[in-house]
């Protein structure tokens, strides 16, 4: 079996296995998006896996997590919806824990916007869901391996300072599944 693993930043990805093919895409949707899709048409993997940290949205949500769904939290699917287009703004991951990962472009470290958030999900990104797609339009399974880095509030500009032990966990996790 052939991994892609994709990571938006090089720290994220200090760990990464050797003999594992690692993507670091950059933050964000677009960028992760595009740069996924040029390597899966390149190199043809059997499975991606995005690692990465995440924000958590609700009191007490530490860890690693496995989403089992994704969500484009920042577009309005609802209302481009109701001008007749069929758009989605969520997708279902097999051999998930049960958790959901909400998508964005937006660095959520507001508490109104993250209690917003958190009525749809508990953890926060800024690549997952654009990494998902990807793979699915490649048709290549896909797999979200996130750890919690910070609260998506003000200790989410800590995140170099915590960086290094996250991307630990994510590469035990590696070795462990990859």
């Amino acid at each position: 079996m052939s991994v892609l693993v994709v990571s938006a930043t090089k720290a994220e990805a200090a760990y990464v296995p050797d003999g594992l093919d690692l993507l670091v895409c950059g933050v964000g949707k677009v960028e992760a998006a595009v740069r996924t899709g040029e390597a899966i048409a390149r190199l043809r993997p059997s499975l991606v896996v995005n690692v990465g940290t995440c924000g958590a949205l609700r009191e007490g949500v530490s860890g690693l997590f496995e989403p089992s769904r994704v969500v484009n939290h920042d577009f309005d699917a609802a209302g481009i919806r109701a001008l007749g287009y069929d758009v989605g703004d969520e997708v279902e991951l097999p051999g998930g824990d049960g958790s959901v990962l909400a998508t964005g472009d937006r660095f959520v470290t507001d508490p109104v916007v993250r209690d917003g958030l958190a009525l749809r999900a508990s953890l926060v990104d800024m690549e997952g869901y654009a990494i998902v797609r990807a793979a699915q339009a490649f048709d290549v399974p896909v797999r979200l391996v996130k750890v919690v880095s910070d609260d998506a509030d003000e200790s989410a500009l800590d995140w170099p300072s915590v960086v290094d032990g996250c991307a630990r966990r994510l590469g035990e996790w590696l070795v462990a599944h990859a």
